[in-house]
């Protein structure tokens, strides 16, 4: 059941949540959406729910509408997720308590900051109000630095993440070669249950974006590719013949053909997902780094990024912080339309400069409620190499124009020194 649509806006207040993990942009969509709504003169006082669809629940709101123009500048560049979120799975019977705490604020605007299961939120309950005889429009502000939201070129958030993703292997590639006498490989890992951006992400660190010149990361594994442990272990001897040391980059997500876990992670969450991670007591990376030292006998580190990837405001990209806010802005013009049930969603421009546009798809869409479950958005099969451990040219004119330029080094790799001549 679709948002009805009508001839003109509704008249009340309105309500902001953030749902899910954080972004380094995630407040930059808020103070977009809360900047928007204090524009509009249908709109008479806006609020934010506290941790999510919890505080709804609870009548928990904040009044966001008196926070200050420099209150408000400083909060799009506060990392976390300002209004806090929840874990809290959305049943049939919160329905009612949750309704009659948005009537008791005239809520007549729900927003929501997030990914589908955010999304999800927002299409049931603007749907069950409306059904009940209370009018009520909702949209939603796409998030996700996993970058895997269906319907959308790339989500607010990924580009931040896809940075620090490559600046980390950069410098610790750096790190790996210089030290290649003491520690022959090391393993980083990137958050993304089912999808592989962040790990393709680490491409960037190279040298003008190319493989085969020695720059980290050497082997990228995305859960898109089932995992080949014979052939992963090849590629990890012939690249530590050419130069010394091995470079590694996964997802967490990464399986064996037969679904697998490479983390080997049983735990899961009340959703019904693996617990990756921390959260699941192991992971992909240490899985590589005891399957490396078994086979070769070499000494190495592995990191795991967990949620440092999700709240770096000193790696947050301009254009990044940009099109959150941007993305806010949109969803308050779009509700203003009467024409509700959608989430926004951010495409390219034709041409060869990166310009950002704007459009939407409908909420059902995204949460893929035909089907029962969410839909994802995997890495294209052209932005992999054959052989599924490595991205393609493709992959880095797309990355490009998000993560930006890299920071350039010296790399003392020269003629050795002849003894002087006596």
């Amino acid at each position: 059941m679709a948002t009805p649509t009508r001839n003109k806006p509704l008249i009340g207040n309105a309500l902001i949540g953030q749902s899910g993990g954080p972004t380094a942009v995630i407040n930059s969509s808020l103070v977009g959406i809360l900047e928007g709504c204090l524009k509009s003169k249908n709109i008479k006082h806006v609020y934010g729910m506290r941790y999510a669809i919890q505080g709804t629940l609870d009548g928990h709101f904040l009044d966001l509408g008196k926070l200050s123009a420099a209150e408000r500048k400083l909060l799009a560049e506060t990392p976390g997720s300002a209004l806090g979120s929840s874990r809290l799975k959305l049943k049939d019977e919160l329905l009612p308590p949750i309704l009659e705490n948005l009537k008791k604020f005239n809520i007549r605007y729900l927003f929501m900051i997030g990914g589908n299961d955010s999304m999800d939120t927002i299409r049931r309950v603007v749907n069950y109000a409306n059904a009940q005889g209370y009018e009520m429009v909702g949209v939603g502000c796409p998030k996700t630095v996993d970058n895997d939201l269906y319907g959308t070129d790339h989500t607010p958030g990924y580009a931040s993440a896809a940075r620090y993703v490559a600046l980390s292997l950069q410098q610790g590639g750096r790190l790996n070669s210089d030290m290649q006498k003491v520690d022959q490989f090391t393993v980083l890992q990137t958050v993304g249950r089912s999808s592989g951006w962040l790990p393709a992400a680490g491409a960037a660190a190279r040298r003008a974006g190319k493989a085969g010149a020695g720059d980290a990361p050497h082997i990228i594994l995305m859960p898109e590719r089932a995992f080949d442990k014979a052939a992963f272990l090849a590629k990890v001897k012939a690249t530590h013949e050419k130069f010394g040391f091995v470079s590694v980059v996964t997802g967490e997500g990464v399986c064996y053909k037969d679904g697998t876990p490479l983390s080997a992670s049983e735990t899961k969450d009340k959703f019904g997902n693996t617990e990756f991670g921390a959260m699941g007591g192991t992971s992909a990376a240490i899985s590589l780094h005891r399957m490396i030292s078994e086979a070769f006998g070499w000494r190495g580190e592995f990191q795991i990024l967990e949620s440092l990837q999700m709240c770096a405001q000193d790696r947050a990209v301009a254009v990044d912080r940009k099109e959150a806010h941007l993305c806010g802005q949109k969803a308050v013009a779009q509700a203003m339309t009467g024409k509700g049930g959608v989430m926004i969603t951010l495409l390219r421009k034709k041409g060869a400069k990166y310009a950002p546009d704007f459009g939407t798809i409908s909420l059902e869409e995204v949460a893929n409620i035909d089907h029962g479950h969410s839909r994802e958005k995997p890495v294209p099969a052209e932005f992999i190499t054959a052989d599924g451990m490595d991205v393609t040219p493709a992959f880095m004119k797309y990355i490009s124009p998000l993560v930006g330029e890299m920071p350039k080094h010296l790399v003392l790799d020269g003629k050795a020194a002849k003894p002087a001549k006596k």
